[in-house]
């Protein structure tokens, strides 16, 4: 099966890529600096080079609460052309199935916890994230849409807070885990942090959602969007004291806040995707974090490994 991955040049897509080729897959992976997916010239040229018969729609622009405060325009209109782009180019090639990675902050600020599928249109998204929140669940009524005009086989996923090696370690765009890292890594004083630590966040190994990207594309058909997450809640302050722990941060944390918290809590209620197509998350919180720190240790020793990569 030709396999095509958009954005399998970064973080996930990465992972999902080394699974599917130690499985012995035929995989076409588009890198950003081949095929701008905001522009329709470059995926119809993408998917007639790939002639996808599977499609994972990975490819995002995406960041933490400040990058999305500083990016709202660009972040909702590059989520949203990259998602009608790979639909419409997916009905035009009768791909058999499109799995769409969207995300958990397409749910509403003040979504009951844990967060249900149901729950997802029952207010507007936390407002540092709702451009690129509205813009994923505008790219969900798209593959709905598709499913029900042209039988396009398209599935939307909603993962938890990835973390994991290679996660994106950027000074200005860095999502909380990697950045909470490369500050007690690379400090001995103070680290500052936005907000005042309540929010609670859940977070969900990599290779465990590349995990649930496979399972999903296997046995799930439907149109209803899945959560995939582990379930397991922590709040940003426990989070980083458990990262201050493993890294042996001795230097002191103070909170800044007169800088925002973003949602105040997120958790997933991920029964579905264990009813539906058999999955549930492996790795612990402790261990995941364990695995990223020593990724990252490593990496600043060759630090091409710590350039940006494309989401």
């Amino acid at each position: 099966m030709n396999i095509l991955v958009t954005g399998g040049g970064g973080f996930l897509g990465s992972h999902l890529v080394e699974r599917l080729v130690a499985d012995g897959e035929d995989v076409f992976v588009a890198h950003r600096d081949d095929y701008d997916l905001t522009r329709q010239a470059d995926a119809e040229r993408l998917f007639a080079a790939a002639e996808p018969e599977l499609v994972f729609h990975l490819a995002a622009e995406v960041g933490g609460i400040g990058a999305n405060r500083a990016n709202p325009g660009r972040y909702w209109y590059a989520n949203v052309v990259m998602g009608a782009n790979v639909l419409e180019q997916s009905r035009l090639y009768g791909v058999s199935k499109l799995v769409v990675a969207g995300t958990v902050c397409a749910y509403p600020k003040h979504t009951p916890v844990p967060f249900r599928e149901e729950e997802l249109w029952n207010g507007y998204p936390e407002e540092t994230n709702a451009p690129y929140g509205v813009a994923k669940k505008s790219v969900l009524v798209g593959a709905q849409a598709y499913r029900e005009q042209y039988g396009l086989n398209a599935i939307f996923l909603l993962p938890a807070n990835l973390y994991g090696p290679r996660d994106n370690f950027h000074e200005t765009n860095a999502h909380v885990i990697p950045d909470l890292i490369r500050k007690m890594l690379d400090s001995d004083g103070e680290v500052v942090l936005w907000g005042d630590g309540t929010p609670t966040r859940e977070f969900l190994y990599v290779e465990d959602c590349a995990d649930g990207l496979l399972r999903a594309a296997e046995l799930y058909d439907r149109p209803e969007p899945v959560n995939l997450g582990t379930g397991q809640e922590i709040s940003i302050r426990e989070l980083a004291g458990t990262i201050a722990e493993l890294t042996a941060f001795g230097g002191e944390i103070r909170w800044d806040t007169s800088m925002p918290n973003g949602q105040p809590r997120r958790a997933l209620d991920a029964s579905k995707a264990e009813q539906l197509f058999g999955f549930r998350a492996e790795t612990s919180l402790h261990d995941g974090l364990e695995q990223t720190i020593a990724w990252y240790r490593d990496s600043r020793l060759q630090p091409e490994s710590l350039e940006h990569v494309e989401s």
